[in-house]
């Protein structure tokens, strides 16, 4: 491979770094949520959770606990909240 077909390539491979590899609902949900709680660190945790959840439910929690200014770590409370949240829909179904 000579140097300007590897450059090209290499060219190639930054460009399809930068689009976004977002096919389903629950990926683009579980992005969302990791902005939102300013944890891009743990995005497959909510994508993950995205997929298992109610989407219009995990962000409503994730907008309530990012507006809460005395939390820290925003991402562990929204999974403290989370369990919660659903132990009480499981009580309440049964």
């Amino acid at each position: 491979m000579d140097k300007t077909t590897k450059d090209e390539y290499f060219d190639i491979l930054k460009e399809r770094q930068r689009t976004s590899k977002v096919y389903k609902d629950y990926q683009a949900t579980g992005l969302a949520l990791a902005e939102i709680l300013q944890d891009r660190e743990h995005k497959a945790l909510y994508i993950k959770l995205a997929k298992q959840h109610n989407a219009q439910m995990l962000v409503a929690l994730a907008k309530d606990i990012a507006d809460r200014r005395n939390v820290e770590n925003k991402g562990a409370y929204f999974m403290t909240m989370l369990q919660k949240a659903l132990k009480n829909d499981k009580g309440e179904s049964n």
